[in-house]
């Protein structure tokens, strides 16, 4: 399953999740909003969006061939 470090009100945010949603993973990711967790918010507050899959992670700005790039490389297989 991806993770997805957001928060309410962040454009990027939305923009990282269409993209995920466009590579057919709107299904295999959970959303976790940083706000309300201390610890996510110091580690993500500058950097959100971020994915992440296991210890991998990619931070914003990606666009759609970089994120199907990530997922490849993670052996993520997704459908677009």
């Amino acid at each position: 399953m991806l993770t997805l470090y957001s928060t309410e009100g962040c454009h990027l945010c939305e923009m990282a999740l269409e993209l995920i949603t466009e590579a057919g993973l709107k299904r295999s990711v959970e959303v976790i909003d940083i706000a309300g967790n201390d610890e996510l918010f110091v580690r993500y507050g500058v950097t959100i969006p971020v994915v992440k899959f296991e210890a991998n992670e990619l931070n914003w700005p990606f666009d759609l061939e970089q994120l199907k790039n990530w997922l490849d490389n993670n052996g993520i297989t997704y459908s677009t």
